[in-house]
C-alpha cells in the first residue's frame, strides 16, 4: 500500500470507530436515564443468529472468496473473486520456498460463461493486475457479459510477494529533485536488496517465469483458452507467455506494444523527443498557439540549457494543499516531468504552456501538476521486480548513444539502469527470448499517436511477423489506449469474432487530439 493510500484508509477507520463511539456511549446513557420497562413488557430473549459465510466459488480447482480490489489513490473499488495461488520461487529447486500469487476474477454477468477466458497483463514492468481492476471493469464491460477476466498479480507485484523496498532517507533515484547520482543508485539498489533477502530471491522474479506461473494458474482454473490483452509491459508477457505455451491462447490484444527484439530502455530518449516535437509541431501550424507561445519546442531546449548552466531551488504551491513547496530544478528534473506529462493527451496539451510559464519564471503550473501525476504515473525505475525483469533480460544489450546525449531525456536512464545492474542478481533469459514472435493467432495491435515510449513503429515491427494481424493507430492519443473513444467496443469485437483483417474500425475517426491550453481558461474556442 502507497502512502497516499495508507493514509486514507487511515482515515477511514479513525472515521468508523468514532461513529461507533458515540452511538455506543448515547446508548449507554440511554439506560442510565430512561425507567426499566415494567415486567410484563420484557421480549423473549433473540434467537442466536450465527455469522453468515463469506461467499465463495469454485472454479476449476481454485475455490475463490468475494472480495474487494481497492483502486490505488482512490476511495474506489471492483468487487471481484479472489484467492491465493502458491507457487515455488525457484522452479528448479523441489525445495525452494513457496510463494503466494493474488488472482482475481472479475465474474461474467451470464448464468453460464463463455469458455474462454480474458486474462489482463499489466504495465511497468511493476504494476499490478489487480491495482487496474475499475479500468479493467470498464473497457471490458461489454465482454463481461459473456466471459470472465482474470486478473493476476504478476510475481514480485502487488499481493504477489512484491518486491518492494522502503526509501532510505539518502536514496537517489532518475526522477529526484535533483541531479541523479549513480553511486546513490548503487547503494540504493543494495539497501533494497538487503530488505528483500528475507522474503525473495530476485533472481526468479522474470518474464518467463512468471509466464510459467500464468500458466498454471490456467491449468487450475480448469484450462480454459485465454483471450490475453497486454499494456506496455505487459505486451512482453503476452508475447512470451504465447511463445512458449500457444495451445493455451485463443487471441491477443496488444496494447503499446513491446517488440521482443527491443531491449527495455533502449529508445526512451529518441522515442521522448520524437512524441514532443510531433506535439509541438501542432502549436507551430495553429495561429493562435504560435502567437502566444511561439514554438515550444525551441522554448523546451532554452530552458534545459539555462537549467543546466543554473541549476536553482524553486517555490511552488502545492495543487493539492496549497503548502508552498520547495525543491531543486535542473535540467534531469524537467526532463522527468516532461515526460511525464507526454504520456496521456490532456497532459500534453498542458505542456506548451506549462513550458512558457517555467521560461518565464513561473514554475507552478508545471512542477504543480507533475506533483498530481506523480501519484498516477509511473517510471521505469522504481521496485525492485522492475530490476530484477531488466537486469536479467535487457541490460547487457544496452548502450550509451551518443546521439542521445543532447535530448531532453539525455543517456540518464540507460546510465542509470546499467549501473543498478551492476549490483542487483540476475536470472537467466532464454535463448530464443528476443527472437520475433511468428503466430498465426489473431492479434489485434492498438498504438497512439504521440506515445512517447512505445510508438506506432512498435507495433508495425511486431506485426510483421503475424499474418493474422492489423494494427490500429490511434489519432491524437499517447501511451496505453485501451479506453479512447470506442476502442472498448473494437476489442469486443474482435474477441468475439476473431477477424482483425475485417474489423471495421471507422468509429476510430472522431478520436482527435486534445486542443492545446492558450490559458488556464483552455484552448482557442
Amino acid at each position: 500500500m502507497n502512502k497516499k493510500s495508507g493514509s486514507r484508509m487511515g482515515a477511514l477507520v479513525a472515521v468508523a470507530v468514532a461513529i461507533f463511539a458515540a452511538n455506543h456511549s448515547a446508548h449507554r446513557r440511554g439506560q442510565d436515564t430512561d425507567p426499566p420497562p415494567a415486567a410484563s413488557a420484557s421480549p423473549a430473549p433473540a434467537a442466536k443468529v450465527a455469522p453468515a459465510k463469506p461467499a465463495t466459488w469454485k472454479l476449476g480447482a481454485v475455490t475463490l472468496s468475494a472480495c474487494e480490489l481497492a483502486q490505488p489513490n482512490s476511495g474506489l473499488s471492483t468487487a471481484a473473486w479472489c484467492a491465493d495461488f502458491p507457487v515455488p520461487e525457484n522452479r528448479d529447486d523441489p525445495h525452494s520456498r513457496t510463494i503466494k500469487l493474488k488472482l482475481a476474477v472479475l465474474r461474467s454477468r451470464a448464468q453460464v460463461a463463455n469458455p474462454d477466458m480474458l486474462a489482463f497483463l499489466a504495465g511497468g514492468p511493476g504494476q499490478a493486475a489487480t491495482d487496474s481492476a475499475s479500468l479493467v471493469a470498464s473497457v471490458f464491460k461489454p465482454l463481461l457479459a459473456h466471459r470472465h477476466v482474470l486478473l493476476l498479480d504478476q510475481r514480485g507485484t502487488g499481493g504477489s510477494n512484491a518486491l518492494d523496498c522502503k526509501e532510505s532517507a539518502d536514496a537517489a533515484t532518475p526522477e529526484d529533485d535533483g541531479s541523479f547520482d549513480v553511486g546513490k543508485l548503487r547503494a540504493a539498489a543494495a539497501e533494497c536488496l538487503k530488505q528483500l533477502a528475507g522474503h525473495a530471491d530476485p533472481r526468479y522474479y522474470t518474464t518467463t517465469i512468471a509466464a510459467q506461473d500464468l500458466e498454471d494458474v490456467r491449468k487450475a482454473l480448469g484450462a480454459p483458452p485465454l483471450d490475453l490483452v497486454g499494456v506496455s509491459y505487459g505486451t512482453r508477457m503476452a508475447q512470451q507467455y504465447l511463445m512458449r505455451f500457444p495451445d493455451a491462447v485463443r487471441s491477443v490484444v496488444l496494447d503499446s506494444a513491446v517488440p521482443n527484439s527491443l531491449a527495455l530502455g533502449e529508445d526512451f530518449a529518441r522515442n521522448l523527443d520524437d512524441a514532443l516535437k510531433a506535439q509541438f509541431a501542432r502549436c507551430t501550424t495553429e495561429p493562435a498557439c504560435k502567437k502566444q507561445f511561439g514554438d515550444p519546442d525551441q522554448t523546451l531546449y532554452q530552458l534545459r540549457d539555462a537549467l543546466r548552466a543554473n541549476p536553482h531551488e524553486v517555490s511552488f504551491r502545492d495543487p493539492q494543499d496549497y503548502r508552498t513547496v520547495k525543491r531543486m530544478l535542473d535540467e534531469d528534473s524537467l526532463a522527468s516531468v516532461v515526460r511525464m506529462f507526454a504520456y496521456t493527451p490532456a497532459t500534453a496539451a498542458l505542456l506548451p504552456l506549462s513550458i512558457d510559464a517555467a521560461a518565464h519564471g513561473d514554475v507552478g503550473p508545471l512542477l504543480g501538476q507533475a506533483k498530481l501525476l506523480s501519484g498516477e504515473l509511473s517510471e521505469l525505475m522504481g521496485s525492485g521486480m522492475q530490476y530484477s525483469v531488466i537486469c536479467s533480460e535487457d541490460a547487457d544489450l544496452l548502450t550509451t548513444r551518443p546521439q542521445d546525449a543532447q535530448t531532453i531525456l539525455g543517456t540518464r536512464m540507460v546510465d542509470a539502469l546499467k549501473a543498478v545492474c551492476t549490483v542487483w542478481p540476475k536470472g537467466t533469459r532464454p535463448a530464443d527470448f528476443h527472437q520475433p514472435l511468428k503466430t498465426g493467432k489473431p492479434m489485434l495491435l492498438l498504438a497512439g499517436q504521440y506515445d512517447p515510449v512505445t510508438p506506432p513503429r512498435y507495433a508495425e515491427e511486431v506485426a510483421k511477423g503475424l499474418p493474422n494481424a492489423r494494427v490500429l493507430v490511434l489519432k491524437g492519443q499517447a501511451h496505453s489506449v485501451m479506453a479512447a473513444g470506442c476502442t472498448p467496443q473494437l476489442i469486443q469485437r474482435f474477441v468475439e469474432k476473431l477477424e482483425p483483417k475485417t474489423l471495421d474500425a471507422s468509429c476510430l475517426d472522431r478520436l482527435q487530439p486534445t486542443p492545446i491550453f492558450i490559458d488556464f481558461n483552455g484552448a482557442t474556442p
